[in-house]
């Protein structure tokens, strides 16, 4: 961790790189949906009473991932496409659908250095779409997919 002065330095959020099955993805902008999972509440009433005793259940559910990438004609538009296709191939539902997953990581940096890895487990598509054409626009040409997955963990 950075310090400076008396102070630690925080972290600038600009600097990351994606992997997914071991392989880095160039061209991604933006990840969100970064949440190492939420636990439901039940709520139990105490019977004759007022009050209401909150539980935690047992199930953890985890937020899809969004990926913003640049689409810029490179093999890495071939390698989101391809995933695409194996996930949404209509013509042999059984085929695809979320029994296409892969594993990745996103790996924080500052200032070069490695400084969080969190692991995402089983991830398939659930959606990709792009930009709207404008005409006259300058804006750069993304593509947004959002990634469900079987669980988030920070790791070392």
């Amino acid at each position: 961790m950075p310090k400076v002065g008396e102070f630690w330095e925080t972290y600038r959020a600009n600097e990351f790189i994606l992997q997914i099955d071991g392989t880095e993805s160039p061209g991604v902008s933006k990840v969100s949906g970064l949440s190492e999972g939420e636990i439901d509440t039940i709520e139990q009433a105490d019977g004759g009473t007022n009050h209401v005793f909150k539980i935690a259940a047992t199930k953890i559910k985890f937020e899809p991932l969004t990926i913003e990438r640049y689409v810029d004609g490179s093999p890495e538009d071939q390698r989101f496409k391809q995933w695409f296709h194996q996930t949404f191939k209509l013509s042999n539902p059984s085929a695809g659908g979320s029994a296409v997953r892969k594993n990745g990581m996103i790996i924080k940096r500052h200032n070069g250095a490695t400084v969080l890895q969190f692991a995402f487990y089983n991830a398939w598509v659930k959606s990709s779409k792009f930009t709207d054409l404008e005409a006259g626009s300058t804006a750069p040409f993304k593509q947004t997919i959002v990634l469900e997955h079987e669980g988030l963990e920070r790791v070392e």
